[in-house]
């Protein structure tokens, strides 16, 4: 079941085009990672989903209803997490679920109060239930405005930037969150971000756009296999000899050998990963040698995301 369906959408701003025909689909439970420079059409593309915005060309379906001819249920099924989290700081934690609440016509007064409990003991806030938000650390306030976009229990999450100015700790506790919520809840989660930590920790794909239009999309591995060539395997040995280069290099899926001698380790160039790597280690060690430890080399997600955004771009 797919709870983001897009064809086509596009968005106009007189003679700009911010969002340029976007097709693609994201599953019950999934995350994906919407990425791509400032401009390139993100939070566009998530305020039309949310049906802040309507689009000018191309159609959507979000929890399986139409964001054009059914707005208001999809407002219903859809939680938004925006940049600037939009509390009211003069009132209180409770004050503002019940604000939102009231917004999203909860109207059984002790479904609410019950909401309220479970969602501010998730995220360590029903002891500073009472307090005004005003006072409140950013993440602090992230985390309300996460508790806000969950009080309805939407199958959808949009989120745009939600650890954007967050010092470590904070930021790695929102990124805690987000993936329960996918994981245990089962959330859908379109997650906007320029943090590539946040994309390749949480998200089961990601998609990278500019100027408003699809460049890629696959999972963080897939796209950074897609620039780094033929794989690469690290092999870290307790003692590195030429008897153990020379048994590598005599097999039949590696295109190059090169050692480490300081580090002790070799790196190795094969065809196929998956069926290359018991052969290595089976020769190394029919050689003598002692493995310590067997990584695959691959370059980060911000890596790849520049490479393909350059390419785009030129």
């Amino acid at each position: 079941m797919f709870n983001i369906e897009t064809e086509g959408l596009t968005k106009r701003f007189g003679s700009v085009t911010a969002v340029d025909h976007l097709t693609f689909k994201v599953g019950e439970g999934e995350i994906l990672g919407l990425l791509g420079p400032n401009g390139a059409g993100k939070t566009t593309t998530v305020r039309m989903l949310a049906c802040l915005i309507s689009p000018s060309k191309g159609s959507a379906r979000v929890g399986g209803y139409d964001i054009a001819e059914e707005s208001m249920k999809v407002r219903g099924v859809v939680g938004i997490l925006t940049e600037n989290p939009s509390l009211y700081e003069r009132l209180t934690v409770y004050e503002n679920m019940d604000f939102f609440a009231e917004a999203y016509g909860l109207s059984d007064v002790q479904e609410r109060r019950d909401r309220f409990r479970d969602l501010l003991d998730f995220f360590q806030l029903w002891d500073r239930r009472n307090d005004k938000v005003g006072k409140f650390s950013k993440g602090m306030k992230q985390k309300l405005a996460i508790a806000r976009t969950l009080v309805h229990k939407p199958p959808v999450l949009l989120l745009d930037e939600p650890t954007a100015g967050l010092d470590p700790e904070s930021a790695n506790g929102i990124r805690n969150l987000i993936a329960n919520l996918s994981q245990r809840e089962n959330h859908t989660v379109l997650l906007c971000t320029h943090h590539l930590e946040d994309a390749e920790r949480l998200c089961n794909r990601v998609m990278i756009i500019n100027r408003g239009s699809y460049v890629v999309a696959g999972t963080p591995e897939e796209l950074q296999d897609r620039i780094a060539g033929k794989p690469t395997l690290q092999v870290k040995l307790k003692r590195l000899d030429q008897s153990i280069v020379r048994a590598v290099k005599d097999i039949e899926q590696v295109r190059e050998v090169s050692a480490d001698d300081v580090a002790g380790s070799l790196l190795i160039t094969v065809d196929d990963l998956v069926g290359s790597t018991p052969e290595i280690v089976r020769k190394i060690v029919h050689a003598g040698g002692m493995v310590l430890a067997v990584n695959t080399l691959r370059p980060s997600l911000e890596e790849a995301y520049l490479k393909l955004v350059r390419e785009e771009s030129s």
